[in-house]
């Protein structure tokens, strides 16, 4: 599929963000009609994240696909990601299973490590071996920083404290891989346990759900993805660090499957558009505030007014100016022609937009100038 001027489709990525004096339930209500304008708007798919005892609501991305589907007639809705680390395979199958069964054909299952392994928490907040810092790079017009070390985290009580909530006492999370491979053969035609016994996911086997994987580095998602001849989503907003990793390892990776005889990537970017620079400016002020909450280990917090937000101070900018240096940010023409930088260096078959602004009318805003500029009212068939 092409969009008007050739330029490849768009897509959107939701977090339910919980604004400065709302609430979650109003998140999840402005989620539900920003799925609705991005379907008139000609967007091709509306996923959700998951994340946990945050300021984002889309701790059940489950249950929001199901919403979404309901109240929408054509858009793609699917999960990016469900974490791994924190649920059965047989549960995620059934789950996208009965939603299939009333919205058959529009489901895109995305799966996605865990961001609160063991593994990663232990390697957060220890100083990583020292090596000197790459400079900022301009690859053809889009911006590549440094990597984000987990090193860098400022706390991990919190992320313990959660990853024992989401986990049952004694429980281990499966190899990524072996789970990944579970999910599949119980869409397919069923899972053979090591007894020999096969099990039927009741709904979900045969279900029309498109199997998606999601990575933010060149590392095991990304390869397996390629091996497994699966469509593959690189999350340049969340590490812009390691974008060009990511994408050479899914290609050099990829193997043809049947559905997928050669690579199909998506690539993410945060945006922020608006009818003037100045005003994009303003209203993407606070992004660095929300991104400093993050990865100060406190979690998400509400997004902040910027009418009243005080400003980051040298310190708190420096732990988040790689992803401020990467947010797309400006005028329609601006951010257009960005983000047609960005698809022309990973060679992205589709790029999924993420927007967060205080104002949910921002927001709209925001996706609607893009839609425009980029094309999509005159979607068609390749």
């Amino acid at each position: 599929m092409t969009v008007s001027g050739g330029r490849v489709p768009l897509s959107v990525l939701d977090l339910s963000p919980v604004s400065a004096g709302s609430t979650p339930r109003q998140a999840i209500r402005n989620t539900i009609e920003l799925a609705q304008r991005a379907e008139g708007w000609g967007y091709r798919r509306f996923w959700v994240a998951e994340h946990h005892f945050v300021r984002v609501a889309s701790s059940s991305p489950v249950t929001l696909i199901g919403l979404i589907a309901a109240a929408t007639e054509t858009i793609r809705v699917g999960s990016a990601a469900v974490q791994l680390g924190h649920h059965a395979s047989a549960s995620v199958v059934e789950a996208f299973g009965t939603i299939d069964a009333l919205y058959p054909g529009r489901l895109d299952l995305g799966l996605g490590r865990s961001g609160h392994r063991a593994d990663q928490i232990r390697s957060a907040g220890v100083p990583p071996v020292h090596t000197p810092e790459r400079p900022i790079q301009v690859r053809d017009g889009v911006v590549i920083p440094p990597p984000f070390s987990p090193g860098q985290l400022l706390d991990t009580v919190r992320l313990q404290a959660g990853l024992r909530a989401l986990t049952l006492p004694g429980a281990r999370p499966l190899d990524y891989t072996e789970q990944v491979e579970q999910i599949r053969a119980f869409l397919d035609s069923g899972y053979r346990s090591s007894e020999g016994v096969v099990l039927h996911a009741v709904p979900g086997e045969d279900a029309q759900i498109e199997l998606w994987l999601f990575g933010s580095s060149g590392g095991e998602s990304a390869r397996l993805a390629g091996r497994l001849g699966l469509p593959f989503a690189a999350n340049y907003h969340v590490s812009p660090g390691t974008i060009l990793e990511t994408v050479a390892a899914y290609r050099e990776s990829f193997r043809p499957s049947a559905r997928y005889p050669k690579p199909y990537l998506v690539v993410s970017a945060d945006v922020v558009v608006a009818p003037d620079h100045a005003t994009a400016e303003h209203l993407a002020s606070t992004y660095g505030h929300w991104v400093y909450s993050i990865r100060s280990g406190a979690g998400a917090a509400e997004y902040q007014d910027p009418d009243t937000a005080q400003p980051l101070s040298e310190q708190q900018q420096r732990l988040v100016r790689d992803r401020i240096t990467t947010q797309f940010v400006g005028t329609p023409a601006e951010v257009t022609a960005r983000l047609a930088a960005l698809q022309q260096l990973t060679g992205a078959d589709e790029l999924v937009i993420t927007s967060v602004t205080h104002r949910h009318e921002d927001r709209l805003t925001s996706h609607r100038l893009l839609a425009q500029e980029w094309g999509l009212s005159h979607v068609r068939a390749a």
